[in-house]
C-alpha cells in the first residue's frame, strides 16, 4: 500500500508522500468519439469498482456538470492528439518517454491532498483484453492509487502485469485507501499507526465482497515477463 499509495508513476509536480483520495461522491462524465461505443461496458467496470470497494461512492453521470471524473473514450490513434490536447505539447513529450502510455489517467488535488478532479483517457478499438486492463487500472489509479512498483508481483499497478480484471490484491489496496479512517493528506507514520485495524476491517469486507471461486479464482494475472 505505501508503494502504490505514496508515489506516482510520473511525478508532474513536487512529490506528495501524502495520501491522496477523493473524500467526496466521483461521479464520472464519459466522453466518445469515433470507434466502438464501449459506455455500457465502461459503467460495468464502474459498477464492478462500486461492489467491491467499501466506503466509496462512485456512479456514472449523464450531467457533465456534476462530473468531478471525465473519462476519455478514444480510438487508439487519437491517444497522442488528446494527451497533446489536454496537457499541452510539453507535458505530452515527458508523458510519452516517461510511459509510452497505452491509456493514461491524471489527477487534480487540492492543498489537502483531497483529489478534485480526475481524468482517464481509454483507447476503444485496441482489443477486448487492453480495453478492460485499462479501464480497471486507469480508473482506479485516479482514485488515488497512483503508482505503479515492479517490486509488487501481484498487482496490476506494476507494468509487467496485465489482468483484465479487478483482482482480490488490489481490492486490498482500495479498501485501505478509502477506509474512513484513511484521510487525504496522512503521512505514512499516520497511515502506520491505524493500518493493523484498518487491514482487518479490508480483509473482512473483501471476503465477503467476493464468491469463494472468485478469491479462489485459477485466472492469474498475463506476467509480459
Amino acid at each position: 500500500f505505501f508503494k502504490i499509495a505514496f508515489s506516482a508513476e510520473l511525478q508532474l509536480d513536487k512529490p506528495a508522500g501524502r495520501v491522496r483520495k477523493f473524500d467526496e461522491p466521483v461521479r464520472i462524465f464519459v466522453e466518445t468519439a469515433t470507434g466502438p461505443d464501449r459506455r455500457d461496458e465502461l459503467a460495468q467496470v464502474v459498477a464492478d469498482i462500486r461492489s467491491r470497494v467499501n466506503h466509496l461512492d462512485i456512479a456514472v453521470t449523464s450531467d457533465r456538470r456534476t462530473a468531478n471524473f471525465v473519462v476519455r473514450l478514444v480510438s487508439e490513434r487519437k491517444l497522442k492528439s488528446t494527451i497533446r490536447a489536454l496537457y499541452g505539447n510539453g507535458t505530452a513529450k515527458r508523458i510519452e518517454r516517461a510511459l509510452n502510455p497505452e491509456c493514461l489517467s491524471g489527477i487534480g488535488k487540492d492543498e489537502r491532498f483531497r483529489i478534485r478532479r480526475a481524468e482517464v483517457i481509454l483507447p476503444v478499438d485496441a482489443g477486448d483484453f487492453t480495453f478492460y486492463d485499462c479501464a480497471y487500472e486507469e480508473l482506479l489509479q485516479a482514485l488515488g492509487a497512483i503508482n505503479d512498483d515492479n517490486s509488487v508481483p501481484w498487482t496490476m499497478f506494476n507494468d509487467d502485469v496485465q489482468m483484465g480484471f479487478f483482482d482480490v490484491y488490489d481490492q486490498y489496496l482500495l479498501n485501505i485507501l478509502y477506509d474512513p479512517r484513511i484521510n487525504a493528506g496522512m503521512t505514512k507514520d499516520e497511515v502506520d499507526a491505524v493500518l493493523p485495524d484498518i487491514l482487518s476491517s479490508a480483509r473482512k469486507w473483501v471476503h465477503e465482497a467476493n464468491p469463494p471461486q472468485r478469491a479462489e479464482s485459477e485466472d492469474r494475472p498475463i506476467n509480459r515477463n
